[in-house]
């Protein structure tokens, strides 16, 4: 009897942890969707819509590299519950389109993923709440600590900065920050 039950224990053990992990990822995926209609929804009324009722933040901009085929929704603020749903804009920085340089931030191994892929002279397009729409070209890359960008916040141009922890395929989390630099190129209004 004894050896019967271990293998039903740990069957049942398998099924609980198996099943735990396909709610994580299906609250994820069911997140993705809610920000996106939050955001499509956002900016047909032209004001921000929270993406569910209790939530702390609403979308502001979507980022979108098409050459790889990468979208994130940005999130107001930058705090980490804000960038467990996606990337988040930096508070003290201005708003993508506007005079000094935007920055944006997210976790290397989810939705900054694919700046690993993003090559020097690739478009980024961000289309903001009020559905203003950017274009900017990726022209350097950079990897420093984490308390010594070199973003400079009062430039005079028009900057992009999306920001993530380096290395990309790290494991822990560790001091150092990777910078994609854009400049704006054109906009749609």
């Amino acid at each position: 009897m004894p050896r019967l039950i271990s293998p039903l224990v740990l069957a049942l053990i398998g099924l609980v942890l198996f099943g735990d992990g396909a709610y994580i990822h299906a609250k994820a995926w069911l997140a993705q969707v809610l920000l996106e209609r939050a955001f499509d929804r956002s900016v047909a009324a032209g004001q921000a819509v929270k993406p569910w009722s209790w939530a702390d933040t609403w979308p502001v901009a979507r980022i979108e590299v098409k050459r790889i085929g990468a979208s994130a929704i940005v999130l107001e603020s930058a705090s980490g519950q804000a960038l467990a749903f996606g990337p988040g804009h930096i508070q003290q920085t201005v708003d993508a389109g506007e005079r000094g340089v935007a920055v944006y931030a997210a976790h290397r191994d989810t939705h900054f993923r694919f700046l690993r892929n993003v090559a020097m002279g690739d478009v980024i397009e961000i289309t903001r709440r009020d559905g203003k729409h950017f274009r900017y070209r990726a022209d350097s890359s950079t990897v420093v600590r984490f308390d010594a960008s070199g973003i400079d916040p009062v430039t005079q141009d028009f900057e992009l900065v999306l920001t993530t922890c380096w290395p990309f395929d790290a494991v822990t989390s560790g001091p150092e920050r990777y910078i994609l630099h854009a400049i704006l190129i054109g906009a749609d209004e």
